[in-house]
């Protein structure tokens, strides 16, 4: 996948670009339902997916507040590429950008930057100043300037209309075959992997610390979890907390996400990791000393590669 950061040149003429915008927060399945028709469509007409998004979500400007995300930039274009997207293009969204009108939108971005050929829509997509911009805009502009528009209806999972604000509220609430669910995958994060304090080394169980870059994250608890780095995957016990048994939540009140990969060695500083959740195997404990703590590690390691050669692993 070609990545674009910026409204720059394309380097090479695209044939025929099939385009899909928006922020993508979560890549749900309703996203993948979007992106798959772009993906089908580009090549029915021998031509490229292109995938139109923005470096974060346009609420953490308008608002000016940091906005958590389900995905954060970095996890979307691994998620994209997987799925098979030609070239995605990433906009920074400022108060430049904010203060485009949709009907400029439409003609500056989509039509004389980009070539759009199609444009495929999710069903509340929107964009412009005041988000004014919507599918019934676009097919005005349609006819005068030769595009196709394509629109998706949306989906549901046990009844609810899938959505980001929903599958977050899943997530934070230790929701997990809720938020699977509806994001047609593993509920996961991604994050750099940084120093931690080299308690876990100390006891046996080294871990890699994530820096999430403000993605939000499952309740606190000890998981039985899956690490991906680099395409190869990985068994790994993923604790969310705060460290009560070393007394660092009084110094740090904000929940850190640390992965003992099993049997794993490497020096993985500086690197990208992806950890899915598969299920929740105990909440997190305060033991009275280290020797009780490294035990606990002990059994939520044999328990978990019990149900792994068992393989009864929840899919």
């Amino acid at each position: 996948m070609d990545t674009i950061f910026g409204i720059k040149k394309i380097q090479k003429k695209l044939v025929c670009p099939v385009v899909t915008l928006g922020v993508f927060d979560g890549v749900h399945s309703g996203h993948q339902d979007v992106i798959q028709k772009t993906i089908d469509l580009a090549n029915k007409r021998n031509g490229e997916s292109v995938i139109l998004t923005f470096d974060r979500h346009p609420k953490s400007v308008l608002s000016q507040t940091r906005q958590s995300c389900i995905t954060s930039l970095e996890h979307r274009l691994v998620l994209f590429e997987q799925l098979g997207v030609d070239i995605s293009v990433v906009l920074e969204f400022d108060k430049k950008i904010s203060e485009i009108s949709a009907e400029d939108f439409i003609t500056d971005i989509l039509y004389e930057w980009l070539g759009a050929k199609v444009i495929v829509l999710g069903f509340d997509c929107s964009f412009g100043k005041d988000r004014r911009g919507n599918a019934s805009m676009v097919r005005d502009y349609a006819e005068k300037y030769g595009f196709e528009v394509v629109t998706c209806d949306p989906l549901e999972f046990e009844g609810e209309i899938t959505s980001s604000t929903t599958i977050r509220k899943h997530v934070i609430q230790g929701n997990l075959q809720k938020a699977r669910g509806m994001l047609g995958r593993r509920v996961s994060v991604f994050g750099t992997v940084v120093k931690g304090s080299g308690r876990g080394k100390g006891l046996g169980f080294p871990t890699a610390n994530l820096n999430l870059h403000h993605e939000i994250r499952p309740p606190s608890g000890v998981y039985a979890t899956k690490v991906f780095k680099e395409g190869k995957e990985y068994n790994a016990i993923t604790n969310i907390g705060t460290c009560p048994t070393f007394g660092e939540s009084a110094q740090n009140d904000e929940p850190v996400v640390e992965a003992h990969i099993i049997d794993f060695n490497e020096s993985i500083y500086g690197k990208d990791l992806e950890v899915q959740f598969l299920y929740k195997l105990r909440e997190e404990t305060r033991f009275e000393s280290a020797d009780e703590l490294k035990l606990q590690l002990e059994r939520d390691k044999m328990r978990f590669m019990n149900r792994v050669s068992e393989k009864v692993l929840a899919e």
